[in-house]
C-alpha cells in the first residue's frame, strides 16, 4: 500500500470529526434562525410534527453530507499539491 494512501487516513479521520463538530453548530443555527427553536427535533420527540421531524433530519443530512465532502476534498486536494499523489 502506498505511504501517503496510509498517512492520509489519520489525517483524513481527523478532518472528518472537525467537519462533524462544524458542522453540529451550522445546524444548530440554521434550525435556530429558521424555527425558532434552539435545537432541532429528535425523531423519538413526543408531541412534534412529522414535519418538522423529517425537516430536522434532512437539515442535518444536507449539512453534514456538505462538511464531508468539503473536507474531504480539500484535504485529499492539499495531499495531492504537496506530494504530487492523490491519496484516494
Amino acid at each position: 500500500m502506498d505511504v501517503v494512501k496510509v498517512t492520509y487516513k489519520p489525517v483524513g479521520l481527523l478532518l472528518s470529526a472537525v467537519a462533524g463538530t462544524v458542522a453540529g453548530a451550522v445546524i444548530k443555527r440554521v434550525w435556530r434562525t429558521a424555527a425558532g427553536e434552539p435545537e432541532p427535533p429528535k425523531a423519538t420527540e413526543p408531541g412534534r410534527s412529522w414535519s418538522a421531524i423529517l425537516a430536522a433530519a434532512e437539515l442535518h443530512g444536507v449539512v453534514f453530507a456538505v462538511a464531508r465532502a468539503t473536507v474531504d476534498r480539500a484535504g485529499a486536494t492539499a495531499v495531492q499539491h504537496l506530494t504530487g499523489t492523490w491519496p484516494g
